[in-house]
């Protein structure tokens, strides 16, 4: 476990420029009431976001995730990470810089079903 907390350290200090952005976004409860962490350790896996309360996890995935074997990855994961309880969605990089509004509406709508 403590290799993966080290692990998730040295990712939040190397994030993406759109994790960056998105994190801006959700960061101290600036999404109604929802408090995040970002890559943090769930299980085998570190999410990139995550809100315990809500079951909610944000994927942000770049140009590396669309290859079949990525895909597959991904699904696998996302499979195993919805059996601990969670739903997964999925944002693109492309989609945080061109469209956080959106994806923070999509966010809070999913949190709504909580």
């Amino acid at each position: 476990m403590e290799r993966f907390k080290a692990r998730a350290r040295s990712l939040r200090a190397s994030q993406t420029n759109a994790e960056a952005t998105l994190w801006q976004a959700l960061r101290n409860r600036r999404l109604a009431r929802w408090k995040f962490r970002r890559q943090h350790p769930i299980g085998r896996y570190i999410v990139d976001f995550v809100t315990l309360d809500g079951k909610l996890i944000v994927e942000v995935d770049g140009a590396t995730h669309s290859t079949s074997a990525e895909l597959k990855r991904d699904e696998v994961r996302t499979e195993i990470l919805e059996a601990c309880g969670f739903l997964v969605v999925r944002v693109s990089n492309v989609d945080v810089y061109e469209n956080l509004e959106g994806v923070l509406e999509m966010i809070e709508t999913s949190l709504r079903f909580e």
